[in-house]
């Protein structure tokens, strides 16, 4: 099922709806600041278990998390001063940040180092899912290079995954890019993937 919402200014009433989907265990492909997501709540063990599923990941592969802001992180995650700075000045942005993981993210979905991957998207939609939503989005790309199938347009990620996933939110033509991920601890920034977010730290 395909929903469309504006990208400027969401519907309540749909951002309610898909938000309904997600709380019963649902699967939805939504729009972020680079490309597509595929993604539920990080409470669910079931939809958890049917994206690794459906993307066919190694039960070891760690997934991010977006959460709606910093006040938002500091629950899931251990911020750094330097981590702190820059995301005051970096966020919302296509960044992923891995940090050291709380004991509120689920086991599945932090390392073997007890680490968390985590997003703030610089898109309306989908920081309206989560604020509604109430807890962070597991999230993860939804485009599959396989077959060449980017995942910049709702209505090709529909006729991939319609048969699998429970909603495809269309937030408009998105873009064929990752956000950049960075490990950061008390004193040093790792960019483990250099992505759209460009590399620029106090």
């Amino acid at each position: 099922m395909i929903v469309e919402i504006h990208p400027v200014i969401p519907q309540e009433r749909l951002i309610s709806k898909v938000v309904d989907c997600l709380r019963n265990d649902g699967i939805i492909i939504f729009p972020t600041d680079t490309c597509y997501g595929i993604g539920c709540s990080i409470f669910s063990k079931k939809a958890v278990g049917r994206i690794y599923q459906v993307k066919g990941f190694d039960k070891k592969k760690q997934l991010s998390i977006v959460c709606a802001d910093i006040a938002d992180i500091s629950r899931y995650a251990v911020i750094s001063d330097l981590a702190y700075r820059n995301m005051k000045r970096l966020l919302p942005g296509p960044y992923t940040w891995v940090l050291p993981a709380t004991k509120l993210v689920p086991k599945k979905l932090h390392s073997n180092r007890k680490e968390v991957g985590i997003r703030i998207p610089d898109n309306k939609i989908c920081m309206e899912l989560v604020r509604a939503l109430g807890h962070p989005l597991l999230s993860a790309g939804a485009g599959d290079q396989t077959r060449g199938l980017p995942g910049t347009v709702a209505g090709d990620l529909d006729e991939l995954y319609g048969e699998v996933v429970n909603m495809v939110v269309d937030g408009g033509v998105l873009q064929d890019t990752y956000s950049t991920v960075l490990k950061v601890d008390d004193n040093r920034v790792e960019v483990v993937r250099q992505g759209l977010g460009k590399v620029d730290f106090l």
